[in-house]
């Protein structure tokens, strides 16, 4: 992990988070005086599970996947960052320590805000709390739908809901999605095995509903018949 300062690079950072662009131009400047700006290669860790919580991670470019270990020492994934997405928030209200695993999937460029700056720009500026307010809110909202698909859906079901929303958050027209994970990690998320996954998917292909297009790939050919099965 290595630490570097660029001005430009903390701008571009500061102004991508939803948490912070709302801010005027004078606010947003205080703010990036206090970004450290952190690159991270891929398969580097960011923080371990047990460390110390006492900063927020911003991912600028690049993906950060957030995990767990099961007491079998199988990866259980969480969720995966963007760019603007964050990490690290629950340091910002009490002394605590990071409960899973922050991996870079590709090489990262991450800008960290110590705690004790962050705070002193909340108290300053309360429109960033009621925004990680409701960052909190829709994370907690996709927790609870992911735990009860874990609970009630057979994994047939898991895996064409994770398809249609792929579709449903691409900016661009037409039926392409290209997967935000390897299959592994998408396999993971879903609580299956990338066996399984791949097994759907083909069933899935043959039955009419998608067309994969390579690793990465995938054309939804009918929704409404993906959404039912």
């Amino acid at each position: 992990m290595t630490k570097h300062c660029s001005l430009h690079s903390q701008e571009a950072c500061v102004s991508l988070v939803p948490i912070f662009n709302h801010l005027e131009s004078e606010q947003m400047k205080e703010i990036m005086q206090v970004v450290q700006s952190i690159s991270v290669k891929r398969g580097e860790t960011l923080y371990h599970a047990g460390d110390k919580s006492n900063a927020l991670y911003i991912v600028h470019q690049g993906q950060v996947k957030i995990y767990h270990l099961t007491e079998a020492g199988k990866e259980q994934l969480v969720r995966i960052l963007l760019p603007g997405d964050f990490t690290g928030e629950l340091a910002l209200f009490q002394d605590s320590i990071h409960e899973s695993f922050a991996e870079a999937m590709v090489d990262t460029e991450i800008c960290m805000i110590r705690r004790q700056d962050l705070h002193r720009l909340l108290l300053k500026y309360p429109t960033i709390s009621l925004e990680i307010l409701t960052e909190f809110a829709n994370r907690l909202e996709t927790s609870e739908k992911q735990s009860t698909r874990f609970a009630t859906e057979k994994v047939e079901t898991r895996i064409a809901l994770f398809l249609a929303e792929c579709l449903e958050r691409k900016r661009d027209e037409g039926n392409d999605i290209e997967l935000p994970m390897s299959k592994k990690d998408i396999a993971s998320y879903l609580g299956t095995t990338p066996e399984t996954l791949s097994r759907r998917l083909t069933q899935f292909e043959e039955q009419g509903y998608i067309q994969q297009k390579g690793q990465r790939k995938i054309e939804v050919l009918d929704l409404d018949g993906l959404l039912f099965v």
